[in-house]
């Protein structure tokens, strides 16, 4: 089994290091000097509990170095898939598969969904269509990321928490792709559970990131100050509530209410939520898949988003201030 981690930033890297320690055929594809360090001395990893790792790494920003693959797990920002679509097809054969683990709506949302939704396209996270397109929905696995990692110094992972990566095939079903991966990260150290409602968790993961993210980047507060100042936490239930309306008109089953999802985010404590790192450090903003998509989402469904709206149209003028966002 030959899988390929496309963007090995901090979660890549981190998938990286532990498929490679289990034995796994395992290639990374990366860029400056993160790679250039992977090369040179190889991949290290520090461990939630203070344990280090190095393991010699198949590490190339260009992916006709790598070939052909059973499986490419894409860790990258939503906004960085589609513009490397074209980039990406040496990875790709007949039996290939990719493995979505982006935050956000995902692209492929509407395959094989049923209804009257069916094979509708989005284009706030696939402008056009260029991931519809360019793989083919057919080829997708859908995975919702939950470590915590960062990339603390070139060639360097630091994981912080969490080893959970929720797989689900589009309509549902156990597949045999979907359980060799889940066994190949299982063997890796990793959970790795096969759903049949992958969707129900990637809107419980999006709630949070839908509302926290944007006003953490408006205010420069951490997730501790923002889910138990009253103005700030009302303005995230406003969004969360919308979001579940729009959700539950799709069949989405939440397993928990909005009061308890945030006082999740409070008990998390000073974090800085991922949209206001890349504001501090000059990175573009995951916007349009977290917020905009959800918006977008509404629109298909015919649900009034008022807040999500007002907070979208601030975090875009903010990011755009910035020139992080256009």
């Amino acid at each position: 089994m030959k899988i390929c981690v496309f963007g090995a930033g901090a979660i890549g890297g981190y998938m990286g290091v532990k498929l490679a320690q289990a034995g796994a055929d395992v290639s990374l594809v990366a860029r400056g000097p993160h790679l250039a360090a992977m090369q040179a001395n190889g991949l290290k990893l520090i461990e939630e509990g203070g344990e280090k790792t190095v393991v010699s790494v198949t590490a190339s920003d260009n992916p006709a170095d790598l070939g052909v693959q059973d499986y490419i797990i894409v860790t990258l920002k939503a906004h960085s898939v589609p513009p490397i679509v074209d980039k990406m097809q040496p990875l790709i054969g007949p039996n290939t598969t990719i493995v979505s683990g982006v935050n956000g709506v995902p692209w492929w949302y509407f395959h094989k969904i049923g209804g009257e939704h069916e094979g509708t396209r989005l284009e706030s996270v696939d402008p056009g269509n260029a991931q519809w397109d360019g793989f083919g929905p057919d080829r997708v696995l859908g995975c919702v990321v939950y470590p915590a990692a960062e990339v603390i110094e070139p060639g360097v992972v630091k994981h912080i928490e969490g080893n959970r990566f929720s797989l689900g095939e589009p309509d549902g079903s156990k597949s045999e792709r979907a359980v060799a991966l889940s066994q190949a990260l299982s063997s890796a150290g990793l959970k790795a559970p096969v759903r049949p409602r992958l969707r129900d968790e990637i809107w419980v993961k999006l709630w949070g990131n839908l509302s926290f993210n944007p006003i953490s980047a408006l205010t420069h507060a951490t997730l501790d100050v923002l889910c138990t100042d009253p103005g700030t936490r009302a303005v995230a239930k406003g969004m969360m509530l919308e979001a579940q309306e729009i959700a539950e008109k799709l069949g989405v089953k939440f397993p928990i209410d909005v009061e308890r999802r945030i006082d999740g985010g409070a008990a998390v404590g000073a974090h800085r939520t991922s949209m206001l790192q890349d504001l501090d450090q000059g990175r573009p903003m995951e916007i349009d898949a977290l917020v905009g998509s959800v918006q977008e989402l509404g629109r298909v469904v015919n649900v009034p988003t008022p807040t999500i709206d007002t907070v979208l149209a601030l975090v875009q003028l903010r990011a755009r201030t910035a020139g992080l966002y256009s």
